[in-house]
């Protein structure tokens, strides 16, 4: 029954060793440099320059003309829109202020798996993601940082610098068994990006979050899932293996249990939703046979506050 609760959460992978924590620290520094050049390439399909509040303050970008009200200062008045009608108008700017975004991806072993069916492994897509959005990010001024990894940096070469401390960080940097970055380190009320799996209980991920969203942090999860984990294309005889704890279950007739799988799946998902979107953090779920851009696209609105998006099924 446990074994089965757990391909029922998802994990799935094919039967294959995944190594020791070196070899698997090796692959990802292999990994990395490719995942960078595509991490460009999508960034630079995704509208840049995202780096306004949408408040009245100090920047360089028109926000809107609104009427002067008595005691303001007059080098505010804007003399040629004035000029239209018999009113004063005031030019305010939109405020731009550095930001700091920390920005997490899960490099645990479930994250290896990739079916026929998915275009890349779900760790290479959480990482093409994570440095995408780290390009965009830089461009606009904001801080970058990666919670154990890199402290919060503002510069253009903040997705570069993200990626190189990626191939030497140790394979641990989040909390032990809990499947979430150490957060002790971020002091601000900050907006923090995760990226991963999330394929336990939504009790388990939300008690985790919680806290997180306690202290003040604006928060974006963003599901990866391989396309045979949400589908469950598998018949007859079938041995699933958690990448995890090695437990093992074997299926004569796996169809049998295809319905029972994806109902349990999508209330998992639903429920997590749910559970986020009540704490005002956003969930987007994304396919790794569908474009990276496309789940960059959500990100990239929701950080910036734009009206929420319509729900997909990770599209």
């Amino acid at each position: 029954m446990v074994a089965f609760q757990q391909a029922v959460q998802g994990r799935i992978v094919d039967k294959t060793e995944t190594g020791d924590a070196l070899a698997r620290a090796r692959q990802r520094a292999a990994l990395i440099p490719d995942c960078m050049v595509e991490a460009k390439r999508i960034a630079n399909t995704v509208i840049a320059g995202w780096h306004g509040r949408r408040k009245r303050g100090m920047g360089e970008n028109f926000w809107q003309f609104r009427p002067y009200a008595e005691g303001e200062s007059l080098a505010g008045i804007d003399w040629r829109r004035s000029a239209r009608d018999d009113h004063l108008y005031i030019r305010d700017r939109e405020w731009e202020a550095a930001h700091t975004i920390w920005l997490w991806a899960d490099l645990s072993p479930s994250m290896l798996y990739k079916s026929r069916f998915g275009s890349v492994s779900k760790e290479s897509r959480a990482l093409v993601l994570m440095l995408a959005l780290a390009e965009v990010l830089a461009r606009s001024g904001e801080r970058i940082g990666c919670p154990g990894v890199m402290e919060p940096i503002a510069a253009r070469n903040a997705a570069e610098r993200l990626a190189t401390a990626l191939i030497h960080a140790p394979e641990t940097t989040g909390l032990p068994d809990a499947g979430f970055p150490r957060t002790d380190m971020i002091r601000n009320a900050s907006d923090i990006v995760l990226i991963g799996d999330f394929l336990d209980e939504a009790e388990t991920i939300m008690a985790g979050i919680a806290p997180l969203a306690r202290r003040g942090l604006r928060g974006h999860v963003v599901e990866i899932a391989d396309p045979a984990e949400q589908d469950f294309p598998y018949a007859g005889r079938t041995e699933f293996i958690d990448p995890e704890s090695g437990e093992k279950l074997v299926s004569g007739r796996a169809e049998s249990i295809r319905d029972d799988y994806r109902r349990a799946y999508f209330l998992r998902r639903d429920a997590l939703s749910d559970n986020l979107r009540r704490l005002g953090w956003s969930f987007t779920p994304h396919l790794t046979d569908r474009l990276a851009s496309e789940a960059l696209v959500k990100l990239h609105m929701h950080l910036s506050g734009a009206p929420q998006l319509g729900k997909g099924g990770g599209a």
